[in-house]
């Protein structure tokens, strides 16, 4: 492919004629378009970046057809060198940005200090640095502006450098099919910034500096030559992406059969660019021997693109509109539910709860207590859940994040990541759900799935519309993304913003028929099937006594003293039930209403006492109904393996029929099942009151203590959190500028070393004097006439012997210095030898005069000679 010259080098540059040569051999014949389609190379790097930046620019081919753009923490107030530092590795151009520069190809563009740099309209854009010193996130600034300008054209490299810096920006070029790389941390200076990268899952390429152009190259190539080769049978490729679906399905249990194939495909050919793949159908072989890629194929399908408050016009809308209306429906208040479905790593679900906080102090102090809301949170794939219940996260989300909103719902941690606030956390159940294939949570005033439909083939479209419908409680809200609508199913929904895309469930009947509920039968054919396991004698007792527990003995359970379930014997479904997001087998929690308020301290009340504590007639609810149970709670002494647990018996109490002549008595029967109730209510409260009186007694003054405490650790904590974050980044300015220096210093080493023997090749001795007429330096030839030793520098010139006859050496110099002209003359020594002597001012870089300079040149060959011609008649005129 032809090449366009590039425009000359700018003003203040060094060309590419003047760099060091660089590797050849790569192939300009199968580089990708140049110009404004051309890839572009994002490097993000801090302290120790410098030696990075030189092994990775000294491998990249010249000619490889993409932009490189540099982006390093520099010092705001020092200028930098970086330029003319870097321009010494590479054959390729290097420039500084400016304002409204257009990238080239085949250039290095390098960011000025106190700056951000953004690329759109394949133009660079720089931005002003204000504000106090801090953290700026300087690579994630650019790296998600090439992700938007450049798409699956981008490449973004993450090198050595302290912080955080650069995940969010890689993170925002994988979500757009771009290639991420990252240094291997145990090679880099500071391991900071890879480690983060790596940590958060953003790298498709983990290696070292020098190695990662030859990737580069190959991925160029490699995605060349898919867009130019030929397209392969509809069914040859239709049964490739069968077999790669197909190893998906047996790995992970997930069936993306029922993606969009357009999307599976553009993930696809992202991970063909990563292994230099053209087929779907080469890649299927290379998945049958590489588990590890199925695993970074599933992740990689997942496509989880989410941030804080994405898409400013819904939570405007939201926040100012929506829910003070769906609050304003239930004057009395209410606990409120919502499912985010497709959650990714969290950050919608703490998006709508702090949304939801911020909506509540609209209304009056009293009103704000009637209302709760309780987000469920749900996503397929098991690492985002776990790195949405940490709910820490990287310092670039205050791009989104307003500084009120960080003041008030995050506390900024260590290495200046930020973690959601105890009081948002708690609002959130995330749990690990497939919505296509397990049951939906029910009952919601709020179901946001934004941007996943569109990924979903219309049949699955269409079969999770009336499942939502059926999920949310009439004019419930529903949340959908920016190009997703309820389309067939308009009839079930009333459109409150088309923009934002929310609307309101119809209070409307829905067949039971027309709402195809998940089920798991899909995944049954997935499972390998055992075979019958034939039954030995010596299990016979074991299987009768299950038999005995489960058809005659009362149902029970084994607790701890914490109500930890420990066992189950016979069926206790009808007093227990599984509660609602994570696991959680405490009785406390799994208790039905009207057993769990009876059980409030009784567990600890039985294994204070001997005898086992009787609850009668407990009206327990049911799915519908109620049931009378009576409950024994019995504490366990013996055996020993069982001391310390607690028995929890349950046994129904047959219903007593009600005869209608005796409406008295039925009524009298009543009454007296509510006074029991009541009694019980009445020791359950009064051995909650207890434990509770005591607890407080022991926390009043512990509490007092550490009130006063916390509150100067607090004020301690803010002010070290700001040192600590300012010392950083002052300490990653000062590592990139020690970097420069200390090449600036190797350079000048080289430069005196090249002088030092440049004047000893000559053979002339000289001595530099300072304005003081000491000896500043020598060469070593100037002990041919004085005798200098290496600690007579500083010593004044007059204390070192000489065998010049020359005793007005020293006035001569300070005439030289004081006229600033030269002077030169001709003078002997003892044994007779003849110098030419000239003494010249020293000037500095500056201009400054700060010394002399004395230079002796041995002539005493041609004085000999001189002396012969002037005793020969006739040649030289007598010396007068």
């Amino acid at each position: 492919m032809s090449k366009k010259p590039l425009a000359g080098p700018p003003e203040g540059t060094r060309g590419a004629t003047d760099a060091t040569p660089g590797p050849a051999g790569s192939e300009a014949g199968s580089a990708p378009a140049q110009g404004p389609e051309c890839p572009v190379i994002g490097i993000g790097c801090s302290a120790g970046g410098l030696e990075a930046l030189e092994r990775f620019l000294t491998h990249m081919p010249p000619d490889a057809g993409a932009a490189v753009v540099i982006v390093q923490h520099l010092a705001p107030n020092h200028a930098s060198a970086l330029p003319e530092l870097l321009q010494r590795f590479t054959k390729m151009l290097v420039v500084e940005a400016r304002e409204g520069m257009p990238i080239r190809p085949d250039t290095v563009h390098i960011i000025p200090p106190n700056h951000d740099l953004a690329l759109r309209d394949n133009q660079l854009h720089l931005v002003r640095l204000v504000g106090g010193r801090g953290p700026h996130l300087s690579v994630d600034h650019f790296l998600q502006s090439l992700a938007q300008d450049r798409k699956d054209a981008a490449i973004g490299i993450v090198l050595s450098g302290m912080g955080s810096d650069g995940t969010v920006g890689l993170q925002a070029i994988k979500q757009h099919g771009g290639l991420t790389l990252v240094q291997d941390p145990a090679s880099a200076q500071a391991d900071s910034m890879p480690r983060s990268a790596l940590q958060a899952g953003t790298a498709d390429i983990v290696t070292l500096p020098e190695d990662m152009p030859a990737h580069i190259v190959e991925a160029l190539r490699a995605r060349l030559r898919l867009a130019q080769a030929n397209p392969p049978s509809e069914a040859g490729a239709l049964d490739a992406m069968a077999d790669v679906l197909a190893l998906l399905r047996t790995r992970s249990g997930n069936d993306f059969s029922l993606y969009k194939s357009n999307s599976l495909q553009r993930r696809m050919e992202r991970r063909l660019a990563v292994h230099t793949l053209t087929s779907v159908a080469a890649y299927a072989n290379l998945l049958r021997s590489n588990p590890a890629e199925l695993d970074l194929l599933f992740k990689e399908l997942l496509i989880g693109v989410t941030s804080f408050f994405r898409d400013d016009l819904v939570w405007q809308t939201l926040g100012s509109v929506t829910l003070p209306a769906l609050l304003a429906e239930h004057p009395q208040g209410k606990a409120l539910r919502a499912w985010v479905a497709a959650c990714s790593t969290g950050e919608e679900a703490y998006s709508l709860a702090i949304a939801f906080k911020e909506a509540l102090d609209h209304l009056q102090p009293q009103a704000r207590a009637r209302f709760s809301l309780q987000v469920y949170a749900t996503d397929l794939d098991r690492d985002a859940i776990d790195t949405a219940r940490k709910a820490q996260y990287p310092p670039g989300i205050a791009a989104r994040v307003s500084e009120q909103r960080l003041a008030r719902f995050f506390v900024r941690e260590d290495g200046g990541r930020y973690r959601v606030g105890k009081e948002i956390r708690e609002m959130v159940v995330f749990a690990t759900q497939n919505v296509i294939l397990d049951p939906p949570f029910t009952r919601l005033d709020l179901l946001s799935c934004r941007n996943l439909l569109i990924y979903f083939e219309p049949q699955v479209q269409k079969k999770l519309m009336p499942l939502f419908f059926y999920a949310l409680n009439p004019g419930g809200l529903l949340l959908l993304g920016s190009a997703e609508t309820t389309g067939h199913h308009a009839h079930l929904f009333a459109t409150l913003d088309h923009k934002a895309r929310i609307y309101r469930r119809l209070d409307r009947a829905l067949p039971i028929t027309d709402v195809d509920f998940p089920g798991r039968m899909a995944l049954a054919t997935l499972q390998p099937r055992l075979p019958p396991m034939t039954q030995r004698p010596d299990n016979l007792a074991e299987l009768t006594d299950q038999l005995v527990q489960q058809t005659w003995a009362p149902p029970a359970v084994l607790v701890n003293a914490e109500g930890d379930i420990l066992y189950f014997s016979g069926r206790t479904g009808k007093y227990l039930e599984p509660a609602a997001g994570r696991t959680n087998v405490n009785i406390h929690a799994m208790a039905r209403e009207g057993l769990r308020e009876a059980l409030v301290g009784v567990v600890s009340k039985a294994l204070r006492e001997p005898h086992p504590v009787l609850l009668n007639g407990l009206r327990v609810g049911t799915n519908g109904g109620r049931q009378t149970v009576d409950v024994v709670v019995q504490g366990i002494d013996k055996p020993d393996a069982l001391r310390g647990r607690v028995l929890i018996v349950f046994k129904d109490r047959p219903a007593v029929a009600v005869r209608r002549s005796k409406a008295g008595q039925a009524a009298a029967d009543d009454g007296g099942t509510m006074a029991l109730e009541l009694q019980q209510t009445r020791e359950a409260l009064q051995v909650t009151h207890e434990e509770m009186q005591t607890t407080v007694e022991e926390l009043k003054s512990s509490n007092e203590e550490l009130q006063s405490t916390n509150e100067e650790l607090q004020s301690t904590n803010e002010e070290l959190t700001t040192s600590k974050e300012e010392l950083q980044s002052i300490n990653d300015e000062l590592q990139t500028v020690n970097a420069e220096l200390q090449s600036k210093v190797d350079d000048l080493n080289w430069v005196r070393n090249d002088m030092t023997n440049l004047l000893n090749s000559i053979e002339i001795p000289t001595i530099f004097l300072d304005g003081q007429m000491n000896v500043r330096r020598f060469t070593t030839h100037a002990n041919k006439i004085f005798r200098l030793i290496p600690g007579d520098v500083g010593r004044p010139l007059v204390h070192v012997t000489s065998d010049l006859d020359y005793p007005q050496l020293i006035a001569d110099a300070d005439e030289v210095l004081r006229t600033l002209v030269f002077k030169e003359t001709v003078v002997g020594t003892h044994d007779g030898r003849s110098y030419r002597v000239r003494v010249m001012p020293y000037r500095t870089q500056a201009n400054v005069i700060d010394g002399v300079v004395a230079t002796f040149t041995d002539v005493t060959t041609i004085k000999l000679l001189e002396a012969q011609l002037r005793s020969v008649p006739g040649h030289l005129p007598a010396k007068d």
